[in-house]
C-alpha cells in the first residue's frame, strides 16, 4: 500500500515558493513602469491568491465535510461480507464514486498552498487512510470479478487438435537387434495440423469486462497500480494453471521426464505437441487479448502483466521440452522429437509476437534455447539411429534367407522421415557446415560410389546424403550377415531378398524423390545379380548332367541310367532344402522360378526326348511336367521331401 509520507509536500517546496515571492516583490520595487502583458499576469496572480485565501478560510473545512461522508460510505460496506460487485451496478457504481471522491480530496489537499498546519497534516493522513481502505477492497473486488466469472475453457473445441487416434504405439517398431523381434511394416506420423489461425475465446464473461477496466482505471489514478497489477497476474496465474491441467500437463521435473519409461513418455510427448499448440496460440492469444481489454489503455502495462500472469506456465511447458531434449538420444524417440521441434518452430512467431520487446525478452530467450535443444537432440537421435545399425550383431543366420527385421526397421524408419523432409534437411544441412566431422565415417564411401555411377549432383540435400549413408551401411551389414549362411546358394538368395525390399520400398514411396531412379536402377541390377549368382551356385553343377556327352552303345545305356538317377537326386536334394527356403516377395519368387524353369526343364525335357527309347520308362523317375509342378513348391518356407511322383 502507498506510503502517506511520500505524498505529504516537502519543507523544500515551501521554501521555494517564499524564494520565488520574495524575488518577485524586489522586482516590482525596482520596476516603476509595468508593460501590459505584465500587468495582466500580476492581475492573474492576485485573483488566484484571492481565492487561495478564500479556501484558507473556507475550504479546510468543507473538504473535512465531505472526507466524513466518503469515509462512512466506505466504512459501512467494510461491515457486510457481500462482494460489491454481486450486489448490483447501483452499489458498484456508488462505492467507485465514493472511492473516486477520496482521491480528488487528496488531490485537493495536496493542491493547497499554505502552511500546513497540525488538523490539515491529520486531515491529509485521513484521506489517504480512506483511500487505502478503498483500494484494499477493490482490490479484492478486482479478484474476485476475475476468478467469478472466468469461461470455461474447452480444447477439445480447437480446430486445430490433433486426432487422438492418430496417437500410436510404436513400441512394436523401435527395436531391431533381436531377430525373434517382429517389426512393424510400417510406421506412422500423428497429425501435427500446420495452420497458422489463431483462435480466440473469452476467458472472463465479456459483460464484466467494463467493470474490470473502470477499477482497473481509477486504481491506477490513485497510484495504486501495483496492486491491481499484482490481482490481476494472481488471479490469471491459477487460471493459466488450471488450462495446463485440463490439457492433462503436469509438474514435471527433469529428473521425472529422464526416469520416465519410453511408453509412459511417448504418450506424454504427443500430449505435449498437441497442447502446446493450443496453450499458445488459442489461450495466450486470449489471454494477451484479455489484458488488453482491461490494461489498453496504460502501455506498456498491459504487456507486462501478460508476461508475468503467463510466464511460469509457459516455463512449464519449455522445462519438459527441455527434458526431453537432454535425455538420451534413441532411435525410437526421433518421430517425437521432430514433432517438437516442427511445433515449436511453427509457433515461433506467435511467441515473438506474444513477447515482445524486453518485457517479453526472457521467456521468448528461453523459448529460443529450448527449441536449439530440441533440434541439437534431432541431429544427435539421427546419428544414434546410424550408429546402431553400424553396430548390429547377430549370432545366428536369419531362417529361411528371407527379408530380415534390420531391413524392414530401416527401410520403413526412412520411409517415416520423408514426412520430415523440410525440416530434417535444415538441421542436417546447419550441422554438416558447422561440424563436417561428424558425418558418419562410410558417407565418403557411399559418395564416392555414386559419383563413380553418375548419380551424384551438387542437388543433393543434406537428407540424401545421410540417407545413401544409412543404406550403404546397411547393404554392409547385410552382407556380414550372410557370410552366416553355410551355402552359397542361400547367401545369395537373402542379399536377393534384403536388396529387392530395399529397392522397392525407395520404388513405391516418397523415398524414392530422395534416393533418385540411378539408385534404384542400380539396386534393381543388384538383385538380380544375386537372382543369377543364386542360380549358378545351385544349378551350375546339375544342369551338366543332362548333357550329352556323345557316347554311344551298351555302355553308354548304363552310364545313361547313372545320369539320370544323379540327377534326380541332385533335383530331390535341391527340393528339400530349397522348399525350406523363402521369397516374401511374390513376383521375385515367380520370377525366380520362371527363370529356373528355361534352364532346368527345358533341359531335362530335351534330355528325355533324346533318349527316351534308349532306357525303360522305369528309369524315367519324373516327368518334365512332374518337375515343372515340384519347382512351384521352393521359396515357399515349409521343407518337403520326394518320394515318388504321385506322393508330394
Amino acid at each position: 500500500m502507498g506510503d502517506i509520507d511520500k505524498i505529504v509536500p516537502e519543507m523544500g517546496e515551501e521554501e521555494n515558493l517564499i524564494a520565488a515571492a520574495e524575488h518577485l516583490v524586489r522586482a516590482l520595487g525596482s520596476n516603476k513602469n509595468l508593460t501590459s502583458k505584465m500587468k495582466r499576469v500580476l492581475a492573474d496572480l492576485g485573483s488566484q491568491l484571492s481565492t487561495m485565501a478564500t479556501i484558507s478560510d473556507e475550504g479546510v473545512s468543507e473538504i473535512e465535510e465531505q472526507l466524513n461522508i466518503v469515509q462512512e460510505k466506505i466504512l459501512s460496506r467494510e461491515a457486510d461480507q457481500s462482494m460489491i460487485w454481486d450486489s448490483g451496478p447501483d452499489e458498484a457504481s456508488e462505492y467507485l464514486n465514493a472511492a473516486d471522491e477520496a482521491r480528488k480530496l487528496i488531490e485537493r489537499l495536496d493542491g493547497l498552498c499554505l502552511e500546513k498546519n497540525g488538523h490539515e497534516k491529520e486531515l491529509l493522513r485521513k484521506a489517504h487512510d480512506v483511500l487505502q481502505m478503498a483500494m484494499n477492497r477493490l482490490e479484492e473486488e478486482f479478484r474476485h470479478i476475475l476468478v467469478q466469472n472466468r469461461q470455461p475453457f474447452e480444447p477439445e473445441h480447437m480446430s486445430f487438435r490433433s486426432s487422438e487416434e492418430d496417437i500410436m504405439d510404436e513400441s512394436s517398431i523401435i527395436s531391431y537387434g533381436d531377430d525373434s523381434i517382429s517389426i512393424d511394416d510400417s510406421f506412422q506420423r500423428d497429425s501435427v495440423s500446420r495452420t497458422s489461425e489463431e483462435f480466440i475465446v473469452h476467458l472472463v464473461r465479456a459483460d464484466v469486462i467494463p467493470d474490470l477496466r473502470c477499477i482497473a482505471n481509477l486504481m491506477f489514478l490513485s497510484n495504486y497500480d501495483h496492486e491491481c497489477c499484482q490481482a490481476y497476474v494472481m488471479a490469471r496465474k491459477d487460471a493459466l494453471d488450471e488450462c495446463l491441467f485440463i490439457l492433462e500437463m503436469e509438474k514435471l521435473s527433469i529428473e521425472d521426464v529422464l526416469k520416465m519409461e519410453w511408453g509412459h513418455l511417448n504418450s506424454k510427448i504427443k500430449r505435449w505437441v498437441w497442447a502446446l499448440k493450443i496453450f499458445v496460440r488459442s489461450y495466450l492469444a486470449s489471454e494477451k487479448f484479455l489484458s488488453e481489454q482491461i490494461f489498453g489503455e496504460f502501455e506498456p502495462v498491459n504487456v507486462s502483466c501478460f508476461v508475468e500472469a503467463s510466464k511460469a506456465s509457459m516455463l512449464q511447458l519449455l522445462n519438459f521440452g527441455e527434458a526431453v531434449s537432454i535425455g538420451p538420444h534413441k532411435p525410437e524417440k526421433l518421430f517425437c522429437i521432430l514433432d517438437m521441434y516442427e511445433v515449436l518452430a511453427d509457433l515461433l512467431s506467435d511467441i515473438d509476437a506474444l513477447y515482445a520487446d524486453k518485457i517479453g525478452s526472457s521467456v521468448r530467450i528461453e523459448y529460443y534455447e529450448v527449441l536449439r535443444r530440441v533440434g541439437d537432440s534431432v541431429r544427435g537421435t539421427f546419428m544414434e539411429f546410424e550408429n546402431a545399425i553400424a553396430s548390429y550383431t547377430a549370432s545366428n543366420p536369419f531362417a529361411g534367407g528371407g527379408v530380415l527385421h534390420l531391413t524392414k526397421y530401416v527401410m520403413n524408419y526412412l520411409r517415416t522421415l520423408t514426412d520430415y523432409t523440410e525440416t530434417l534437411n535444415l538441421l542436417l544441412r546447419n550441422h554438416d557446415k558447422e561440424d563436417p566431422s561428424s558425418a558418419p565415417a562410410n558417407m565418403n564411401s557411399a559418395m564416392e560410389e555414386e559419383s563413380l555411377s553418375g548419380s551424384l549432383t551438387s542437388n543433393f540435400s543434406p537428407m540424401a546424403i545421410r540417407y545413401r549413408s544409412v543404406t550403404s551401411i546397411l547393404e554392409s551389414k547385410l552382407h556380414e550377415k550372410s557370410k552366416m549362411y553355410k551355402d552359397v546358394s542361400l547367401q545369395h538368395i537373402f542379399l536377393m531378398n534384403n536388396i529387392h525390399y530395399m529397392a522397392q520400398k525407395v520404388k513405391n514411396s516418397e523415398l524414392r524423390l530422395i534416393f533418385g531412379d540411378n539408385w534404384i536402377r542400380k539396386h534393381n541390377w543388384k538383385f538380380q545379380q544375386h537372382a543369377m549368382d543364386y542360380e549358378r551356385a545351385t544349378w551350375s553343377s546339375i544342369l551338366p548332367l543332362l548333357k550329352d556327352d556323345g557316347n554311344s552303345g551298351s555302355s553308354s545305356v548304363s552310364k545313361l541310367k547313372e545320369r539320370f538317377k544323379n540327377f534326380y537326386l541332385a533335383f530331390e536334394e535341391v527340393y528339400k532344402t530349397q522348399s525350406a527356403w523363402v521369397i516374401p516377395n511374390i513376383h521375385l519368387r515367380e520370377d525366380l522360378r520362371i527363370s529356373i524353369s528355361l534352364k532346368v526343364i527345358q533341359a531335362y525335357r530335351t534330355f528325355e526326348s533324346r533318349h527316351k527309347n534308349q532306357i525303360s520308362d522305369k528309369h524315367i523317375k519324373y516327368s518334365a511336367d512332374d518337375l515343372q509342378s515340384y519347382l512351384l513348391d521352393l521359396f515357399e518356407g515349409s521343407s518337403k521331401s520326394l518320394h515318388n511322383p504321385h506322393r508330394r
